[in-house]
């Protein structure tokens, strides 16, 4: 069994016991620390002192609401997972809490699975976008789609794509004429 340093540390910050201690439990049995609070002020120091390396927030607490809550761990640390619950989903509301700093948005009720299986989602895609490509396309490559990006937003106007471009009219009608380069 892993140490407390080594387990990942989770902050579940909820006003309804019964679920947040229930998740809590949970989220112990799968071998994670967990921090918990009942409102949004209480958590702001457990974040300072530790960054956690999963934030589960409630939307609608009394005092601080998750909203509010969200902009402010996030400026703690950039990189912990912020998931908000709400029992009161909509669109607009899940706009605004990814707008505000929120990795995702899950309505309640939520178990511990399917939270930690978005967490592990969301560790995913930061994994693939921080990766290097495989493949660089080459540089004819770039230079033959810019081209046809500049002629698109010239409504197929070549005369005035190739002053944009700065060549002559001519010029960009042979590279046009050509295959596009391989990648």
């Amino acid at each position: 069994m892993p140490s407390s340093e080594e387990k990942p540390l989770a902050l579940v910050i909820d006003d309804d016991d019964v679920f947040r201690h229930r998740l809590c439990r949970a989220l112990e049995q799968r071998d994670w620390e967990v921090s918990e609070a009942s409102s949004g002020e209480q958590p702001l120091a457990v974040a300072r002192e530790r960054s956690p390396d999963l934030v589960i927030v409630d939307l609608k607490m009394p005092g601080m609401g998750g909203l509010e809550l969200v902009p402010q761990l996030r400026a703690i640390d950039s990189s912990m997972a912020i998931i908000v619950l709400t029992g009161y989903g909509s669109i607009p509301t899940a706009i605004s809490a990814m707008k505000r700093g929120a990795d995702h948005y899950m309505g309640k009720p939520a178990d511990a699975d399917q939270v930690l299986a978005a967490y592990e989602n969301l560790r995913a895609t930061s994994a693939e976008e921080s990766e290097v490509p495989a493949t660089v396309p080459s540089l004819a490559r770039v230079e033959w789609e810019h081209m046809q990006r500049v002629i698109s937003d010239c409504s197929g106007n070549i005369s005035q794509a190739a002053r944009l471009l700065g060549i002559h009219r001519r010029s960009l009608q042979r590279k046009l004429s050509k295959y596009p380069p391989q990648r």
